[in-house]
């Protein structure tokens, strides 16, 4: 009985996983004489690009260990991508790595710099939740606040780490060079370091979409923004949204050379690889701008379509300035929405999973086929 009571105190006591919540609304969309459609979770559906397939295909002949740094063809990708679709010179390819995805990141990163009980981590009022999921790992306390000037000063000597999701998942909101060159002063002030979650960055709307004579969505290594130094700065990018790799988990981290060499160190350590054919298919997908202009006209028609959908059921599109997914409200309970969506065969995102600031809010993602994009606006103009 010993042996079985230490055993079963074994574990970390994280949160149930948020989506497990679902599951009766997915059961009355299941019912759907067409089908459910499912615009909840911000999984690519399109194929990936048969270029990257085929790099995937020739690195398979890999019988040796991949570097954890990764190669420097693909480091060299990922700096000259920065340069040319970020804004973003000068950077050395010694300062990159890539990464299992860039969940496992967010996730490990507070333990990664160092942090331990006491210390704070910030993330965005409305949030993905597995930068709390971070903290915890590390013992850390995370506290929500969208600036350090929200915080009473006894919470901002603590802080250690500042997320910045921009733009932002599941808000959709974009923080201009401006916004953050006043948070990266101010982290510098405090010591913190910042790490920028910018996997939605090629995937602007409005103001923001640079095919329709918008501004690109700034890089926290952006000059405007980090001046003369990445010192104290982390951006981190995912292929997944832009190149249809989610599958692949394929990402990256780049920025202050010296918390760079202290992560590929410490990964070293723990053996967070990318395996060599996934790193040979991120340099490929990194060298080729013409997928992802191709990609973001098929979000683009389906966001355009869904948009007028939406707001003639009676909801408002708030924020949803880039991204894949439109921030949404009736004025009413979170669950109330979902459950109405639900009777239509309509499954969407509860905004109570990012936090209590998203109560009242559903999150539609535009990751559906054009063919389900369209059994959606259908259901929502004509009812069950």
């Amino acid at each position: 009985m010993a042996v079985a009571s230490a055993v079963g105190s074994f574990g970390l006591s994280l949160p149930d996983y948020p989506w497990e919540a679902m599951a009766p609304y997915l059961a009355t969309a299941a019912k759907h004489p067409g089908g459910t459609v499912n615009l909840s979770i911000g999984t690519p559906v399109d194929p990936t690009p048969p270029l990257v397939q085929e790099a995937l295909r020739s690195a398979a002949d890999a019988p040796g260990y991949p570097t954890v740094h990764g190669t420097i063809a693909l480091r060299e990708a990922v700096v000259a991508w920065f340069e040319r679709r970020r804004g973003v010179a000068g950077l050395d390819p010694r300062d990159v790595m890539p990464t299992v995805g860039s969940k496992e990141l967010v996730a490990w990163l507070p333990l990664l710099l160092g942090l331990k009980p006491g210390d704070v981590v910030v993330r965005p009022t409305v949030a993905y939740p597995t930068y709390d999921i971070g903290a915890t790992l590390a013992g850390a306390t995370s506290v929500a606040a969208d600036r350090l000037s929200e915080l009473d000063p006894a919470t901002r000597a603590k802080v250690r780490l500042i997320w910045v999701n921009s733009p932002g998942n599941p808000t959709g909101s974009v923080r201009d060079a401006a916004s953050l060159k006043v948070l990266v002063d101010q982290a510098r002030e405090l010591g913190a370091v910042v790490a920028s979650d910018e996997c939605y960055a090629e995937l602007g709307w409005d103001e923001w979409d640079l095919q329709r004579g918008g501004k690109a969505v700034p890089s926290i290594l952006d000059p405007r923004v980090a001046g003369g130094s990445h010192e104290g700065l982390l951006a981190v990018y995912s292929l997944s949204k832009q190149s249809n790799l989610a599958g692949y988990r394929a990402a990256f981290v780049a920025g202050d050379p010296a918390i760079m060499a202290n992560l590929v160190n410490s990964r070293k350590h723990a053996g967070m690889i990318v395996p060599y054919p996934v790193q040979e298919a991120m340099r490929v997908a990194l060298g080729d701008d013409a997928h992802v202009q191709a990609q973001k006209d098929l979000y683009r028609g389906r966001r355009e379509r869904i948009i007028p959908a939406l707001r003639r059921f009676g909801l408002e599109i708030h924020e949803s300035k880039a991204g894949l997914y439109l921030w949404s409200t009736a004025g009413e309970a979170t669950w109330d929405t979902v459950g109405r969506l639900a009777e239509r065969g309509i499954v969407v995102g509860p905004g109570v999973f990012y936090g209590d600031a998203g109560n009242g809010y559903v999150r539609v993602a535009l990751t559906g086929t054009d063919e389900r994009i369209d059994a959606a606006v259908s259901r929502l103009a004509t009812g069950p």
